[in-house]
């Protein structure tokens, strides 16, 4: 058993236990060394966005004073849902660990077929409804941004 994916287990038993969400764990490593550890913590925080993997990427880069963690690695309990995907996209983190994939959540009640089947475009979305207004305002603020001179990328 890998260090670090029993790490992320442990994390995900922690939460469990004290009815703080799923089973989901997520750990953060940098050099070989944990750097964050976080546990789904959706049910007792009441955030939806709570997932482990977010939780883990937030701490790291608090740990490690910065927003790019392209020399982090992730290790998480579960394959990560389309939401945790993306964080780690933008935390540009290069590598993920996994355990149980997205069949074996679905098959304990947390299906995320929904969010895939939109992304690939197979699914319209019928429960959200999505409207554009006001873009001249809003185009505003990218110009100000674009103009910007001591703007920071991320």
């Amino acid at each position: 058993m890998d260090n670090f994916m029993q790490a992320a287990i442990d994390e995900a038993r922690e939460g469990m236990e004290h009815n703080h969400g799923g089973p989901f764990g997520a750990i953060v490593v940098k050099d070989g060394k944990i750097v964050s550890r976080a546990h789904n913590k959706v049910l007792l925080t009441n955030d939806p966005t709570a997932h482990a993997e977010v939780l883990a990427i937030r701490q790291a880069s608090e740990v490690l004073e910065k927003f790019d963690l392209s020399d982090c690695e992730i290790y998480t309990s579960s394959q990560p849902c389309p939401m945790c995907l993306a964080a780690i996209y933008w935390a540009r983190i290069k590598k993920i660990y996994f355990g149980t994939n997205k069949e074996d959540v679905a098959a304990i009640g947390f299906d995320d077929s929904l969010f895939y089947k939109l992304i690939r475009g197979e699914e319209e979305e019928e429960t959200l409804e999505i409207v554009n207004i006001d873009r001249k305002e809003c185009l505003e603020l990218l110009k100000e941004w674009d103009e910007k001179s001591d703007k920071r990328m991320y």
